[in-house]
């Protein structure tokens, strides 16, 4: 039989939802969702959906995936984590609720090594939660400033989801990386007021100011990690190297800061890293296949198209259209890993954005912020989950410090679909030719 695009879309995304609520990954749930629609269309074969699944692997771009994850795992295995703490207490330790402004700093930081929101709530989260609690802060807090913070992993420059946005959507990757480079401040800036305002009402404590001394040995001790963003960033920037290219030279950066500067990482260690690495890439990289074919399905079914004509038919604007955009990916979100989501909602929405005169890299911004966000959020919220089981809580027990937390960055995500000049005006100052 040939089946309808109705029916092909409500095959795929019940089977979709029932295979999720009977707790099946989220990376096995979309491959299964597609068996059923094969097998009821004479147009389709398992064969057409493997191949989609093999030509969704076949990019130079995404082997930058495992590069950064290792990067990540040498910084946090090094003992680099440590160094870039002691330089953002001297920072802002001194200023009311300064542990909690460590934690935003710190996460600022290792943004811009990483790029990688889970690494940043694993590796900060286990040092700063406890190191917060024995100071007197309360541990619900703690665990929920730590979850929001390591947002930033993705949204500061490097950034795993802008590197896939770029491989699937065809973006400039270094347009992405400055893009997000403000908007990340914004969201920082943002985190410290909300501390702020919690010391004051919560009479947190404050610490000494450092001396100038106490500063300046910090920052030499931290320099070398923070050239970090500075190679990776700048040599795409600059058209030295592709993104695949500047992961690897981020991970041998890494390693050699680990094992021969440093020399806290050793050869023993070496093995577990590479092990760890290999896992979690393993697990984003079968999620773009699965999500990749699930995508094409519904591009074969004419799904996108559809929803193009009904939102243009709306007419919500450029503005309207944007807030759109950003609830459905903050509602997908909720329930699905951030790279999937990518594939399959970003996919569908990129012509929705394009008919509504959303510049393409305010659309990657608007989506991969309000895909950040989701990571705080339950039921999926992994960054959430990671920081709540290292504070000793449940979920449950921490969501009302993440509501208030929270609300501010959504501010921010607001100002930037009002007023999209703030993610494009850096790359149009440095990247001018992307724009032409």
């Amino acid at each position: 039989m040939i089946v309808s695009t109705g029916l092909a879309c409500a095959v795929l995304l019940i089977g979709f939802i029932l295979l999720v609520m009977l707790r099946i990954p989220v990376a096995f749930a979309l491959g299964l969702a597609t068996v059923p629609l094969v097998l009821m269309d004479l147009r389709l074969t398992p064969f057409i959906v493997l191949d989609r699944m093999f030509q969704s692997y076949n990019s130079f771009i995404l082997l930058a995936v495992p590069f950064f994850l290792l990067a990540a795992n040498l910084m946090n295995s090094g003992q680099i984590t440590d160094r870039l703490i002691k330089f953002a207490q001297v920072l802002t330790g001194w200023m009311p609720g300064g542990l909690g402004h460590v934690n935003v700093t710190v996460s600022m930081l290792f943004a811009g090594i990483s790029g990688s929101s889970t690494a940043d709530a694993a590796g900060c989260g286990k040092i700063l939660i406890p190191a917060m609690v024995k100071e007197g802060y309360d541990s619900r807090f703690a665990v929920a400033l730590t979850a929001c913070s390591s947002v930033m992993g993705v949204i500061i420059p490097p950034s795993i989801l802008m590197i896939v946005w770029g491989g699937v959507m065809n973006t400039s990757v270094g347009a992405l990386f400055l893009a997000g480079a403000l908007p990340g401040i914004l969201i920082g800036g943002a985190l410290m007021a909300t501390v702020y305002g919690y010391a004051k009402v919560y009479s947190y404590p404050v610490t000494k100011r450092p001396t100038g001394k106490e500063v300046f040995d910090a920052f030499v001790s931290a320099i070398l990690a923070m050239f970090t963003p500075i190679f990776v960033v700048g040599s795409i920037v600059l058209g030295w190297v592709t993104p695949t290219e500047s992961a690897i030279i981020a991970a041998g950066y890494s390693l050699i800061l680990g094992m021969f500067v440093y020399r806290t990482v050793t050869f023993k260690d070496l093995g577990n890293i590479l092990y760890d690495t290999g896992r979690f890439a393993s697990i984003s990289l079968f999620a773009i296949g699965t999500a990749s074919a699930f995508g094409w399905l519904l591009a074969f079914f004419n799904v996108p198209r559809l929803i193009v004509d009904f939102m243009v038919g709306l007419d919500f604007g450029p503005v309207g259209t944007a807030m759109v955009i950003a609830s459905l990916f903050l509602i997908f979100g909720l329930f699905i890993d951030a790279i999937p989501t990518i594939i399959i909602l970003g996919t569908v929405l990129m012509p929705v954005a394009q008919a509504a005169d959303i510049h393409p890299v305010v659309f990657a911004i608007i989506g991969i912020i309000s895909l950040a966000f989701g990571l705080v959020t339950p039921p999926y919220g992994l960054c959430l989950l990671i920081s709540a089981a290292i504070g000793g809580h449940n979920v449950v027990q921490v969501m009302r410090d993440v509501a208030i937390i929270l609300l501010p960055m959504l501010l921010i995500l607001l100002l930037i679909i009002f007023v999209p000049e703030i993610a494009l005006w850096l790359p149009k100052m440095l990247m001018p030719a992307t724009f032409n």
